[in-house]
């Protein structure tokens, strides 16, 4: 499948500023079912700079220096991917006793994951809820992550296009929230029951209501799988309809765009996400 992005963000200040760096997150991760065919930045005003670099998390980075002050910053992000076809359950879980859950990981990969372990955030109710989930699915831990997120799939959606995630428990006290919040819920879940869980932002094709904003979902860490998608507003596995812009242990650090401005401006954004 072809898909065509364009991701245009504009920003308007009554009065002229100085802009400091901006750390841009719109460059799509690789992944083998994915591939990047074609890639153009637009930025206005002209940047002094641009540096494109990999963050401590794999992600790529695109760094922007500006030397003038300015009354507006646009960016355009255009992409052309090819996005195949694979069966997200094609592995086999091993060592063997990770197939249930709760688990430890390998050694190794223990000491590798432990941003992705981190329980901040995970109160004692969303725990017993994931035991309950857990249970429910027979400890098993494909059929948990599966019945875990369908059951957030099911509360009510709603569009909440500024702020950060809702804390975990208010996610599940209020049975709503965006999809960052769901995410943000699917996470400490997992995390609760020792799964390493990360923070996905990026684009969903296919899905009128998030097809014109950004959109969230997890990756887990399965041993004999690796990093695997889990889409709990879809209720369903990643496959080909996702595109990857960023992943974080924490989802603070997936803004598109983030920096800094000198001056007492006030300043309005407009953004508009186009699959074309």
């Amino acid at each position: 499948m072809h898909l065509h992005v364009r991701h245009e963000s504009e920003y308007t200040y009554d009065i002229p500023v100085a802009l400091g760096p901006q750390t841009l997150y719109l460059y799509p991760r690789a992944y083998p079912y994915q591939r990047l065919l074609d890639y153009e930045l637009i930025i206005d005003p002209k940047p002094a700079r641009i540096v494109r670099n990999i963050d401590v998390e794999g992600n790529v980075q695109q760094l922007v220096y500006f030397n003038h002050p300015t009354a507006h910053l646009s960016v355009t992000a255009e992409m052309h991917l090819q996005s195949d076809e694979f069966n997200s359950f094609d592995f086999v879980l091993f060592p063997f006793e990770t197939q249930h859950v709760p688990f430890l990981y390998p050694k190794a990969e223990q000491d590798l994951l432990q941003p992705y372990l981190d329980r901040a955030g995970i109160s004692e109710r969303v725990e017993v809820w994931a035991r309950q989930i857990a249970a429910g699915a027979g400890w098993q831990t494909t059929a948990f992550l599966m019945s875990l997120n369908q059951t957030i799939q099911q509360f009510t959606y709603e569009i909440r296009e500024l702020g950060a995630p809702f804390p975990p428990e208010q996610t599940l006290s209020l049975r709503k929230g965006s999809c960052r919040d769901y995410t943000t819920l699917f996470m400490a879940a997992c995390r609760s029951l020792g799964i390493a869980a990360r923070f996905v932002s990026g684009y969903l094709f296919g899905n009128p209501q998030q097809e014109h904003q950004l959109h969230a979902w997890v990756e887990v860490y399965l041993p004999g799988a690796g990093w695997r998608g889990f889409d709990p507003t879809e209720g369903s596995v990643v496959v080909n309809r996702h595109i990857f812009l960023t992943s974080t242990a924490k989802p603070e650090l997936a803004a598109p765009i983030s920096g800094t401005f000198i001056g007492q401006a006030k300043s309005v954004l407009r953004s508009e996400l186009l699959f074309v």
